[in-house]
């Protein structure tokens, strides 16, 4: 025990000596958002930190789906059959969401925005009330989807009246690729960008790798937890956090465009990306359609959508998990996973 004392206490010095995490904080995109960054330098970790929050801010406010913004403009327009002029970047945002749409088999579509309105979804407070059945019907007869906007140069236009885009799916995602190019812009190498749930890591934090906890979609602690490298992204779909009960059910947010009804086979689906430009957007987008595929046609989307591993709980709370995140992941006791190829 002499021995053991002084070396526990040079260990507690050592951690002691570490620099501190700087963190900052915001609501934005209807959810809480965090920037952590480990870095000495406390004055570039603030400006740093809040650069992106004003990114975030920005993103928010231009792309709103329900209020005023460039995309209720677009919308209004398309609603009315006219061809409308909008900026290179929103024509950007477009033409990629209906790649990876494409790519996910259309299960996740930033073109049902009129679905998600009759859901009562576009709204900061949830009602229990479901949709006049006459209007859903009228939306599936027309089946809208992002692939009808067609861009030419930088007008929008659409045979279908019916589109309306709500990027929810998609945006967060395209923040993370935001804030992690603005934090190396800004010289800072070590991070750790939340958004909802939604987590890319850059660096490390002080030398250890970032660790994260997966949410248990029915608990108040993670299902497991997981370490990241530098450049990966995470991201998860739950039917937790934006959702209404009615009658003894749970209708989320998450909508099957095949049905037009929310999602009631899965209760969370998180994805792991390799590093890449469009890391965090791939995480963000690539959730949706492997949540809605549900059972087993969620594995068939995980390659196409380029998923490097993804763990499913289906509506029993039973834990699917593909080899390669399995191998990663560290499960709470208690928690018994199915590892699928």
């Amino acid at each position: 025990m002499r021995f053991l004392i002084p070396l526990l206490a040079a260990l507690f010095l050592a951690a002691c000596s570490k620099p501190p995490v700087h963190q900052r904080e915001a609501f934005v995109f209807g959810t809480r958002v965090e920037v952590l960054v480990a870095d000495a330098d406390a004055a570039r970790a603030g400006r740093a930190a809040a650069a992106v929050l004003a990114e975030f801010d920005r993103l928010h406010r231009a792309y709103h789906a329900w209020q005023p913004s460039e995309l209720t403009e677009l919308n209004a327009a398309l609603a009315d059959g006219k061809p409308h002029a909008v900026a290179p970047e929103l024509a950007a945002f477009i033409a990629e969401a209906q790649a990876v749409s494409a790519a996910g088999a259309h299960l996740f579509d930033p073109g049902i925005g009129r679905l998600v309105a009759l859901w009562g979804f576009q709204s900061d407070e949830f009602r229990p009330q479901l949709p006049d059945p006459a209007a859903l019907s009228a939306w599936r007869e027309a089946t809208p989807s992002i692939a009808d906007l067609r861009i030419d140069g930088n007008a929008v236009t659409s045979e279908k009246r019916e589109v309306a885009l709500d990027f929810g799916g998609y945006l967060k995602g395209v923040a993370l690729d935001r804030a992690a190019a603005l934090l190396r812009a800004q010289g800072v190498g070590n991070a750790l960008i939340n958004i909802g749930g939604n987590v890319m890591a850059l660096g490390a934090k002080h030398g250890e790798p970032w660790r994260i906890g997966i949410q248990h979609p029915r608990g108040a602690g993670p299902l497991a937890t997981l370490t990241l490298a530098d450049g990966e992204a995470v991201g998860t779909s739950g039917d937790y956090q934006r959702f209404f009960e009615l009658d003894g059910r749970r209708y989320c947010h998450l909508l099957d465009p095949r049905t037009a009804a929310p999602v009631a086979h899965t209760q969370a689906l998180t994805v792991l990306v390799a590093p890449a430009p469009d890391a965090g957007m791939r995480s963000d987008a690539a959730s949706k359609p492997l949540f809605i595929a549900g059972r087993e046609a969620w594995r068939r989307l995980v390659s196409p959508l380029g998923v490097a591993g993804a763990l499913r709980v289906d509506a029993d709370g039973r834990v699917e998990v593909t080899r390669t995140l399995a191998a990663r992941l560290k499960f709470e006791p208690g928690i018994a996973a199915t590892v699928v190829d």
